[in-house]
């Protein structure tokens, strides 16, 4: 479980151009990075996670669609 804090220290890192949003290529660029938001989100992919939580359908994962997606996976503490 993760709390929000540690969350939000994640996707700043994996937003490795600080827009405010994670792209599939930055999720492809952290692999352990990635395996770590797959276990917290119950997603076996990168593309899965787009798939299931870009709900703007950008193509790319913003904190509060992470933070929805750890939270629907009840590993948000």
């Amino acid at each position: 479980m993760t709390t929000e804090q540690e969350l939000q220290s994640l996707f700043n890192t994996l937003d490795r151009n600080q827009d405010g949003k994670v792209s599939i290529n930055e999720l492809f660029l952290s692999p352990g990075l990635s395996a770590i938001i797959s276990s917290e989100t119950n997603t076996s992919s990168p593309q899965e996670l787009l798939a299931r939580y870009d709900s703007d359908e950008d193509g790319s994962i913003t904190f509060e669609e992470l933070k929805e997606a750890v939270e629907k996976a009840n590993n948000l503490t």
